[in-house]
């Protein structure tokens, strides 16, 4: 055999060192983890989803700042606009991006809807008081929380529906769902002077 051909060495495509691809183990998605677990709280025993929700209704709050989210009423300046465009921007990067990361740990963990993904929670909560359009206030957050665990566990016709999307999108819209009946909660609580 020539010599020349025997110093030659050429990477072998199926050596897991050279090419990812060729790896049994996919890589551990921690940016993916950290917004779908929020922060960890999936992680926490007993009831991964209320742990969401609370993570859900602590951004609200801090996104409102105790103001009033109402599109309905004349403003007298931009400044008191704010926190209503601050919070469906926020509503819909928790949304997007909670799609998106779902769908990647689901695929990561192989399972439909892991217990400790809790951004779907996170989302709901938040758009449960968007969609009311009520004050940040301990009432209507209390009020809001309680209705929209009962309907995200409850799940009444077409929240489990909802479900049945594929990836991301079956994880996080059940749970939008669950919020647009929890926010009828608040309206009618509101029309009845609570």
């Amino acid at each position: 055999m020539n010599p020349r051909l025997r110093q030659t060495s050429f990477p072998n495509p199926m050596n897991p060192k050279t090419d990812g691809s060729a790896s049994s183990t996919p890589r551990r998605p921690v940016l993916s983890l950290f917004f779908a677990t929020a922060g960890g709280a999936g992680y926490l025993p007993k009831a991964p989803g209320t742990w969401g929700s609370v993570v859900g209704a602590l951004v609200f709050w801090l996104v409102s700042r105790n103001a009033l989210i109402s599109f309905a009423e004349t403003r007298s300046s931009i400044r008191e606009l704010i926190p209503g465009v601050l919070a469906i921007i926020v509503g819909l990067a928790l949304a997007l991006g909670g799609v998106l990361v779902a769908d990647r740990v689901a695929k990561y963990s192989a399972k439909q809807d892991p217990q400790f993904v809790v951004i779907d929670e996170v989302s709901g909560q938040f758009f449960t008081y968007l969609f009311a359009l009520a004050p940040a206030n301990w009432k209507y957050l209390l009020l809001g929380f309680i209705l929209f665990r009962v309907f995200d566990i409850w799940k009444p016709f077409p929240v489990g529906q909802a479900e049945s999307l594929r990836g991301g999108w079956g994880i996080m819209a059940d749970d939008w769902m669950a919020a647009v009946y929890a926010a009828i909660g608040i309206w009618i609580a509101r029309a009845m002077g609570l």
